[in-house]
């Protein structure tokens, strides 16, 4: 009875894991990149996904577990060093997200000699892991982490990482994604343009210098978080989100605005 029981704990942790930022961390991501894709970068994604992005915000995850793509389970996270440089650790051996987007990156550098399907894959795979990597438990850094059973305000948690992986919803429980994109779209074109700079192993670096501070706020980890970790994560998850959507319109603008 008990390896039932836990069999079923092990399931549900597994089932929150798989969500990175959630329905509406990745959503956001793609309504902030929409607001910058260029009518060109539109009309071409158009013609081979004819409805909103923001629909295949999650399909990587809802399928990763599909026989034909089960490869591409590991390719969510990814590693990086004491210094937050990208490390393609072997304990990531399978791929990683950096991984991933490097092979949507090739492939949708030459989208026209894809047959349709090709094309809607790689873009489902762009617009979900250019969201994962900006997720601040999606970069693994040296040393535990993350830990299992812990309490936030009196309640009962299973793991640290479920627990920032649904971190859009919790700071915004009720929000649409279009009109939190819009809030958090506050930089100028200069701006948007520095932060879109360099390449996924810049912006994995940019990545951890900014997500290692969740765990400044509840250090030393414990099997109790800090009673303010959601709102002290506001700004973090906040930057993230946005960040994710420049430099997710960068490499859309890249592949289909020519």
């Amino acid at each position: 009875m008990k390896k039932l029981i836990l069999s079923a704990l092990m399931a549900v942790i597994l089932c929150l894991n798989l969500q990175a930022w959630g329905s509406l961390g990745h959503r956001t991501v793609i309504a902030v990149a929409q607001r910058h894709l260029t009518e060109k970068t539109k009309a071409n994604i158009a013609k081979y996904i004819d409805y909103d992005l923001k629909q295949d915000a999650v399909w990587m995850d809802k399928h990763r577990k599909d026989e034909p793509i089960a490869y591409t389970t590991a390719w969510h996270v990814y590693n990086v060093d004491e210094n937050h440089n990208y490390d393609p650790n072997p304990r990531q051996d399978k791929g990683d997200a950096i991984y991933a987007l490097t092979i949507a990156d090739y492939n949708l550098s030459h989208y026209k000699e894809l047959s349709d399907s090709a094309v809607v894959m790689n873009i489902r795979m762009v617009i979900h892991f250019a969201g994962d990597m900006h997720c601040p438990v999606h970069s693994y850094f040296p040393g535990p982490r993350n830990f299992w059973a812990f309490k936030y305000r009196g309640e009962d948690y299973t793991s640290f990482h479920a627990f920032y992986d649904g971190m859009p919803e919790r700071l915004w429980p009720d929000a649409d994604p279009d009109e939190l994109a819009a809030k958090l779209d506050n930089c100028n074109a200069c701006q948007r343009r520095k932060i879109a700079r360099g390449n996924f192993y810049d912006w994995a670096k940019a990545c951890g210098d900014r997500n290692v501070h969740i765990y400044d706020i509840n250090a030393p980890l414990t099997k109790e978080l800090d009673p303010d970790t959601v709102e002290k994560s506001r700004e973090i998850i906040s930057l993230q989100l946005r960040d994710a959507g420049y430099r997710l319109a960068v490499l859309l603008n890249k592949y289909f605005g020519k």
